[in-house]
């Protein structure tokens, strides 16, 4: 949002410069992500100044250019022009080596000294759209005899300058869609506000002849209107255009502009109607009806979906509420009375119209984010005041205010002291006081310990005592926070920051291990899920679209997005991790506590392991890859006692559980072709998800103990079995490890072998040995009587033999 500082000093008392202001908005939450200059004239004529030309004579080595001297005052300059009109005697703008042009077309470039043909030039002579000061390029423009030669060409041609504030404005701050609410948060901040007083307005007596109809339920809360007769509609003055396109704005017509004017000032949008073209003098506003029809301002016919809010007259639609107004009814040259709107539309109903037809207007911006409903009339003064200035006309009738159920001041229980006890450190109670009262919320006291306010209604973020504690925080300065304070909460400090550093610890291992981390929406589509998995689903009330409908259930239909984009752009080998949080429903959801948040650590696996290359193998990642990095981010956070459980999922082929006693912490596998398809995938994926609450909490449970490296040696030992297909590795480690759990140290699975030497329905599995004992050397009995108990009980619980 583009907030112009000679704009906000209309509101603001003050000698800070626009880099003073920015950084005062941005320390207190209003982020200003930029500040650039606006000139009425793009480049503001910087470098251009007024010459002479003393001679122009046919240039050597070309027939359609002339070399010039040209006096620049203090200074003559020799320049190379190819213009037809060049003559002695000529007043001139010229562009002097070192300065950038600005073409009316086109992007800016800079002047150089140069040789053209032969000849040395220092400077251009202008033609009035190489300086954006017009559109005709069929000469250099000739300038008044007057002009003083050597004086810069904005002593001639008047340059409106601007600082622009580019805020990159949140979904929560309605409050600051406009420069006078930039400004009331300035004045929090210890700027002072400027007095303005507004001129008077002359009401005529007459009977208003429109009559205003709020259908119920339709999504507008008040309808404020005013009729201006015998106005001209004409082109804005200077002032205003100049306003408006510094914030980005065309200039369309004084009215239009007029009521743009207003609605970037103090945030209200406003409408304009022709008044002849209202039929019958009445505004009904209503919810639309399905296949209804309306060609809005853009020359393009919308069939209404059927809850749209419109505003009608007594035939047919005029508008679409809070959004865009229809053709027929708009202001044109021939307009000579108007009735203007100001009206307060429910956010949710602008919201849903403004999706479904895919529009973003500056007034469906302010309303989603929700406006202020007791300004409707101060408004209409403001623009009406305008109006008659810019346009003439004359007020016949007092304003019309249809507004059913006023709303109501939010009332907010708050204490300061268990604010500060959640700060973490005293903000004076005279100092939080003063930071409500310059926010305009009302403070009704009934001790030092709970204050009731009142809260105004057009700040829509602000619904809990913890919304002021923001409030305070943001306006007091997070910089005037002290480190090093406990934070009451609900989860300790120490807690969060273990979970934060584990989770931070990760996030460095799995970088510096080749992973790139993925950040995706939460927000995502229902028709992913089947009917049961909707049943726990977190749905939207007031859904963006029908692919943004739902809060997300699992996290691998993010990570399959990302993988689509990326191997449809050629990248195929890939390495994804992500960090983040799925959400379900503990009960109905009436409750705050009914829903569950839980937070995941996810690892993609896709194409090739290395990097193509001729001394590299071209290995593909696979289930024993996917295994192995799950281990080492268990082993990074501590936890070394795993076990893999094959279970199905439908989700996965190789689907195996991650169980860290006997409790399930995560789901491994490969993703099964039927769904890889859907992404574009044309090979296998490997997907792991861990559950990282789980994972945090087994951590904090690890104790290390350091113990000195064994002196005693380690010793080998392989076996080779014959076993049935269906008998795992795992079931093998499971044995292995119950027979000798001190000894065995490390085993493997070296070679895996099935063919014409192995009865059919048989495999072979090569299995090596770590034996160590830490209390001595073991002896080669000792040895021999644990590979004899492996076989046995390898034989005993799967059948397996050793292979001769």
């Amino acid at each position: 949002m583009k907030i112009s500082y000679n704009w906000l000093k209309d509101f603001i008392d003050t000698e800070a410069s626009a880099e003073e202001i920015g950084a005062l908005l941005t320390n207190s939450g209003l982020e200003v992500e930029d500040i650039s200059t606006h000139y009425s004239i793009d480049g503001g004529l910087e470098g251009i100044i007024i010459g002479e030309v003393l001679s122009a004579e046919k240039h050597p080595n070309a027939d359609k250019l002339r070399v010039c001297q040209v006096n620049l005052g203090s200074t003559k300059k020799q320049i190379v022009c190819g213009a037809p009109n060049v003559a002695a005697g000529q007043k001139v703008l010229v562009a002097t080596v070192g300065c950038t042009v600005h073409p009316s077309k086109g992007e800016p470039f800079t002047i150089n000294k140069a040789k053209i043909r032969g000849e040395v030039s220092e400077g251009m002579i202008c033609a009035e759209d190489e300086l954006s000061l017009g559109e005709s390029h069929d000469g250099i423009l000739v300038l008044p005899e007057h002009y003083e030669v050597g004086k810069p060409a904005t002593d001639y041609f008047p340059i409106y300058a601007d600082q622009i504030l580019e805020i990159g404005l949140t979904a929560n701050r309605g409050d600051a869609t406009s420069h006078y609410g930039v400004a009331r948060d300035l004045y929090a901040l210890g700027i002072k506000k400027k007095r303005t007083v507004l001129p008077a307005l002359i009401l005529g007596q007459n009977e208003n002849p429109f009559k205003v109809t709020l259908e119920k339920n339709a999504g507008c809360l008040r309808y404020s209107g005013l009729q201006i007769n015998n106005i001209t509609v004409k082109p804005s003055p200077d002032w205003l255009q100049n306003r408006l396109r510094a914030i980005g704005l065309s200039p369309i017509n004084n009215i239009v502009d007029a009521t743009n004017y207003i609605m970037h000032s103090i945030g209200q949008p406003l409408h304009a109607f022709d008044e002849a073209e209202v039929a019958g003098h009445q505004i009904i506003v209503r919810t639309a009806k399905e296949n209804e029809r309306l060609v809005t301002l853009d020359q393009t016919e919308r069939r209404m979906k059927g809850h749209e809010c419109l505003i009608c007259d007594a035939v047919r639609p005029l508008a679409i509420a809070g959004v865009f107004g229809g053709l027929h009814s708009g202001i044109s040259a021939e307009t000579k009375n108007i009735f203007i709107e100001s009206a307060y539309f429910e956010s949710s109903v602008v919201r849903k119209s403004a999706k479904a037809h895919g529009l973003n207007t500056d007034a469906s911006f302010r309303f989603e984010r929700g406006t202020d409903p007791n300004i409707t009339f101060e408004a209409l003064h403001d623009v009406a005041a305008l109006i008659l200035d810019i346009a003439g006309g004359y007020l016949p009738s007092p304003i019309i205010d249809v507004y059913p159920n006023p709303i109501e001041y939010r009332k907010i229980v708050f204490s300061p002291i268990k604010s500060n006890e959640l700060i973490g450190q005293e903000i004076p109670l005279d100092t939080q006081r003063k930071i409500l009262t310059d926010l305009q919320i009302a403070i009704h006291e009934y001790s030092d310990d709970n204050w009731e306010l009142n809260v105004p209604p057009y700040r829509v973020d602000v619904e809990r005592a913890i919304d002021i504690t923001e409030e305070i925080l943001r306006i007091y300065g997070l910089n005037q926070i002290k480190m090093g304070h406990e934070i009451k909460s609900a989860m300790t400090f120490s807690a969060a920051e273990f979970g934060l550093n584990l989770k931070n610890n990760l996030a460095d291992f799995l970088s510096n291990k080749g992973f790139y981390e993925i950040a995706s929406n939460s927000l995502t589509r229902s028709s992913l899920y089947s009917e049961t998995q909707l049943d726990q689903a977190v749905k939207l009330l007031n859904p963006l679209s029908q692919e943004l409908d739902i809060m997300r259930i699992d996290m691998l239909y993010s990570m399959l997005e990302a993988v689509q984009y990326n191997n449809n752009r050629k990248s195929q080998d890939l390495r994804f991790y992500e960090i983040g949080k799925t959400y379900t429903l503990n009960g109905d959801g009436s409750e705050l506590n009914n829903y569950k948040e839980q937070k995941h650590i996810t690892l993609g696996l896709l194409g090739r392991k290395n990097p193509e290359s001729w001394n590299n193998p071209k290995t593909e990642f696979g289930y024993f890859s996917l295994k192995n990095e799950v281990e080492l981010v268990l082993r990074k956070a501590g936890i070394t006692n795993l076990q893999f459980s094959f279970e199905a999922d439908e989700r996965f082929e190789h689907a195996t559980q991650i169980l860290v006693k006997k409790k399930v912490i995560g789901v491994m596998g490969s993703v099964t072709p039927k769904l890889a398809k859907k992404y574009d995938i044309d090979k296998a994926f490997w997907y792991a998800d861990l559950d990282l609450d789980a994972l945090t909490q087994l951590a904090k449970e690890v104790k290390f103990k350091l113990k000195p490296v064994s002196v005693f040696p380690a010793v080998r030992r392989d076996l080779a079995m014959v076993l049935d297909q269906p008998i795992t590795y795992l079931q093998l480690e499971k044995i292995a490890m119950k027979t000798a759990p001190n000894l065995i140290k490390q085993m493997g699975v070296f070679d895996v072998y099935q063919g014409d030497k192995i009865a059919e329905g048989k495999k072979s599995y090569a299995l090596s040995f770590v034996l160590q004992d830490e209390s001595k050397t073991l002896t080669d009995v000792e040895i021999e009587e644990v590979m004899r108990n492996l076989v046995q009980n390898f034989s005993k619980e799967t059948g397996a033999q050793l292979r001769g």
